[in-house]
């Protein structure tokens, strides 16, 4: 797997800006107060964690980064990631499987406490959470079974194809925005399984979990990954004002700098779109 992400890695040739995370300033001062008071009560958010005891993480199945061993319990790298930030803050990690399509609502209600699923930093997320500095390098790239690859190079030639994409995902997005014909569904996981039964001609998912789960070696042989449509950075959301995002930063910093994320990266086959967070230090 990990010679597989290289290689897609070095194919897509992704070339990434890094994504400011904040909110847009309002002119309009009602909105100007309602921010403000927002931001006020996500203040102490940090405080309540360790009050209580634990983070709580809304996650979806999403192989390598979010997704359940034999004993049903959550790993990946994401979810390695978030269990050493919170050992590191005194807390325990509590994972929870949300509809992604929800997952701004979820965190607005306050029945999670961040985001933390490879999560794409579109427009949309960086303008309802306060993201954290973007920590992997990703796309989305195109799915389809290896007998009909050939037949299709390029977005022109799959505008007659209906493609699984993740209701509310970046994959959905890109899909539009490219013209594609979609059929929403629960997770990428369930994407791949929609053209490997044949209901949907191909999916649109992560690179990071096509190098995953689909191709030689893997329970998707029979499928292959094509084209990408973007190229983007993955980044942790928590609500508006949130004082544990700074926090985050700085534990990606000191978790870069001691080895800890690259041997993370290693293990799950993502080190090459791991992002050199030591390049987000002050001053430098």
């Amino acid at each position: 797997m990990k010679k597989k992400l290289l290689a897609l890695g070095l194919a897509l040739t992704m070339c990434f800006s890094l994504a400011a995370c904040g909110s847009d300033k309002k002119d309009d001062k009602k909105d100007d107060k309602k921010e403000e008071s927002t931001q006020e009560s996500s203040s102490g958010d940090l405080d309540a964690i360790k009050a209580k005891g634990t983070m709580v993480i809304g996650v979806t199945d999403f192989e390598p980064m979010d997704y359940k061993d034999d004993n049903g319990n959550w790993i990946g790298f994401d979810a390695d990631v978030a269990v050493g930030f919170c050992e590191s803050i005194g807390v325990e990690a509590k994972f929870v499987e949300i509809d992604w399509d929800n997952k701004i609502l979820e965190l607005e209600a306050g029945t999670i406490d961040c985001v933390w699923n490879g999560m794409t930093l579109t427009d949309e997320v960086t303008s309802s959470m306060n993201c954290s500095n973007p920590y992997c390098n990703n796309a989305q790239i195109v799915i389809l079974p290896k007998s009909k690859a050939d037949k299709y190079k390029t977005v022109d030639d799959m505008k007659s194809l209906t493609f699984a994409v993740e209701a509310g995902s970046a994959g959905e997005n890109e899909a539009k925005a490219s013209g594609l014909n979609t059929t929403a569904v629960t997770n990428q996981a369930a994407a791949l399984m929609e053209v490997a039964a044949g209901t949907s001609d191909g999916a649109i998912i992560d690179s990071l979990m096509a190098a995953a789960m689909v191709g030689e070696g893997t329970s998707y042989a029979d499928l292959t990954y094509t084209i990408p449509l973007n190229s983007e950075e993955y980044g942790v959301g928590f609500r508006k004002g949130s004082d544990v995002t700074a926090k985050l930063n700085e534990y990606f910093i000191s978790a870069y700098e001691d080895g800890s994320l690259q041997k993370w990266a290693e293990k799950y086959g993502v080190q090459a779109a791991l992002i050199d967070q030591t390049t987000f230090k002050k001053g430098e």
